[in-house]
């Protein structure tokens, strides 16, 4: 969403989002299910000196036009400086931007995080322009500024950022909304690693690349995985639902995937409850997630994960 609020600013809003199952898979042309959650990310846009970006709570600011030693800040002006070509091909007198970000979720953790602030500034500038951008033209802009940081993203997570709710993603594809029939209670954690989804595409890729045959059937499995959890999701048979989840994490740590700490983690999250927990989103680290049976035994499981020293919260997605 994009409304102009404010004195001369333009507000925007990106959501996050978890991976149900499908994840890595979904870049070799299969199927994944993607639910955008209400966290994200907000941003205004205002008239200023220079393009620049301000991202909070990281404390970090970066102008488009002036390189920055730190690799990391270097990306996100890299980003930005995407964006802010794109505007000035439209309109080439258009003055400097100014952008403030807060992030509502953690940075690098599978929660769609930079997707989430890029949709977020694409939609604030559009406001503050008083432009609207097309729906094919926002993703293609926030799939321009995805490729700075993740090489060759799949596209679900810039999809999600601006459409939210739940759908079946395949790449290439519009997404097909998936009808629940009953309300879903996830327990979204942090494994405090950091987890870089472009590291663990190419880790994915030097697999399939030495193994072509292998790692295809492993992609079938998890599309197989991928089908009947959204059969479960429309007949709210979420017992089921979390034994398939349980199932994608199996397979996702045939390749080289998950971390002790993921695995403890979806251990501790079974223990109190859950009916299933997985890694979301690249791997490596980053967050799992766990599925609980109702909104009461959701606590216990964030309690739990809680006091094992992990942040984590409880998203509640009704049909």
């Amino acid at each position: 969403m994009n409304t102009v609020g404010g004195v001369g600013q333009g507000h925007g809003q990106g959501h996050g989002k978890v991976i149900l199952l499908g994840e890595h898979s979904v870049v070799y042309g299969r199927p994944a299910i993607a639910l955008g959650i209400p966290r994200g990310c907000s941003a205004r846009a205002e008239f200023g000196s220079v393009d620049s970006l301000a991202v909070e709570p990281w404390g970090v600011r970066v102008e488009a036009e002036r390189p920055e030693a730190d690799s990391e800040r270097e990306l996100l002006r890299r980003a930005f400086a995407t964006l802010c070509e794109r505007y000035s091909a439209a309109d080439s007198a258009r003055q400097p931007l100014e952008v403030q970000a807060r992030m509502e979720i953690p940075g690098g953790a599978g929660l769609g995080g930079s997707a989430a602030l890029g949709v977020a500034i694409l939609r604030a500038i559009d406001a503050r322009l008083d432009r609207s951008s097309a729906p094919d033209e926002l993703l293609e802009a926030a799939l321009a500024w995805e490729r700075v940081f993740h090489g060759n993203p799949s596209g679900v997570d810039s999809a999600m950022a601006a459409r939210g709710g739940l759908a079946l993603y395949r790449r290439g594809e519009p997404l097909v909304t998936i009808h629940m029939r009953r309300a879903l209670q996830l327990v979204v954690a942090n494994s405090g690693e950091h987890g870089s989804t472009k590291l663990m595409v190419e880790s994915v890729a030097r697999q399939h690349a030495r193994d072509t045959p292998k790692t295809e059937q492993i992609f079938d499995a998890i599309a197989a995985l991928v089908a009947n959890a959204k059969s479960a999701l429309e007949t709210g048979d979420h017992p089921r639902l979390g034994q398939l989840m349980d199932m994608n994490q199996t397979v996702l740590n045939t390749l080289m995937l998950s971390t002790s700490t993921l695995e403890a983690m979806c251990k501790v999250a079974r223990g109190a409850g859950a009916l299933g927990a997985k890694l979301t989103g690249g791997g490596g680290g980053g967050c799992m997630i766990a599925l609980a049976r109702d909104g009461a035994s959701a606590q216990p499981i964030a309690r739990a994960l809680s006091e094992a020293g992990h942040e984590a919260f409880v998203v509640e997605v009704s049909p």
